[in-house]
């Protein structure tokens, strides 16, 4: 559970915005999604290894 302690004479927009932030940095709405339907291994490694290409290819631009 997250908790925000919102300090003295703080406005509460900024309390909602540190909120999610911290919501989004725990990634609790994307484990969710991932969990609704099933993924078969072999897709996982697929998708795992296509996305490391990918950063490869960016790293490797960048050197040029």
């Amino acid at each position: 559970m997250l908790i925000i302690k919102v300090k003295d004479g703080e406005k509460i927009d900024r309390a909602l915005k540190r909120l999610k932030r911290k919501f989004r940095d725990t990634r609790v709405l994307q484990t969710l999604r991932d969990k609704k339907e099933f993924t078969k291994p072999s897709v996982l490694k697929r998708q795992k290894i296509k996305k490391a290409q990918y950063v490869q290819s960016i790293r490797e631009g960048q050197n040029l």
